[in-house]
């Protein structure tokens, strides 16, 4: 009962915001900071009004299909983004960032991580990664152990969280000895660092594609928004924080 009223509430949320002429928008946890910078740029410059809406990819994508107001969606895999192939306006779709998967431990570990086959060794109990069967960066993850011939040995040891950023958090608590993030969320943390970094050879292809929603009533301001994504500005700000950006 609590989530469907915590439901009911955040679409009744979401529905007041897309009424009050403001631009929501739909995007991966791991933009989380450089979203909340660029948006304040983007407000200052402009006077619209961003709503910003963070989570997993994959639960954005279903509130998305299940009615909640969007007027931007921004994925961090191409597969959510081809879900919602009826709901965007396909000519607006874009390829806006690149990024990359990375092991980390916390800064204050003295373990070691010279290749995956390790964290099937000890102190290597507990492995955080966003939920495996639906989140863009545990889904890479699963893949890259996959490719490894590791999946076996270490499914008994994942710990799943809600999206890459909780997967972070749960290693920054000290509850998981190490966790499958992005590297630019590595970066945001001072309390974890980068212990491996996937392999050329396994390492999967990580774009972030954008689009407006086909039922948008704010198809200007998100034109103009999804522009200023890919202006020097945003681009100086996405750089500085480690994400690579799409040709």
């Amino acid at each position: 009962m609590r989530t469907i009223c915590f439901w009911l509430f955040f679409t009744a949320g979401l529905i007041a915001s897309a009424n009050a002429n403001e631009l929501f928008v739909s995007a991966a946890a791991s933009l989380t900071d450089a979203l909340k910078e660029i948006d304040a740029r983007f407000e200052k410059q402009t006077g619209a009004k961003i709503v910003l809406n963070l989570g997993a990819s994959s639960m954005l994508a279903r509130q998305i299909e299940e009615g909640a107001p969007a007027d931007v969606f921004i994925s961090a895999d191409e597969a959510q983004m081809d879900r919602l192939h009826k709901q965007i306006a396909p000519e607006t779709r874009k390829d806006l960032l690149t990024n990359k998967l990375v092991v980390v431990i916390r800064s204050d570990s003295s373990a070691r991580i010279a290749e995956l086959a390790d964290l099937t060794k000890a102190p290597f109990a507990r492995i955080a990664l966003a939920d495996p069967q639906a989140v863009p960066a545990g889904v890479y993850a699963r893949e890259v152990l996959k490719k490894a011939g590791l999946g076996e040995k270490i499914e008994p040891k994942i710990v799943p969280a809600e999206n890459v950023r909780a997967a972070l958090a749960v290693v920054e608590a000290g509850n998981a000895d190490a966790a499958f993030v992005y590297k630019t969320d590595a970066l945001s943390s001072s309390k974890v660092r980068v212990a491996l970094q996937i392999p050329a050879e396994l390492a999967p292809k990580i774009v972030y594609p954008m689009a407006i929603l086909a039922n948008s009533a704010h198809r200007v301001d998100a034109g103009r928004f999804l522009e200023f994504l890919k202006s020097d500005e945003a681009v100086q700000v996405f750089e500085k924080l480690g994400f690579g950006i799409a040709k």
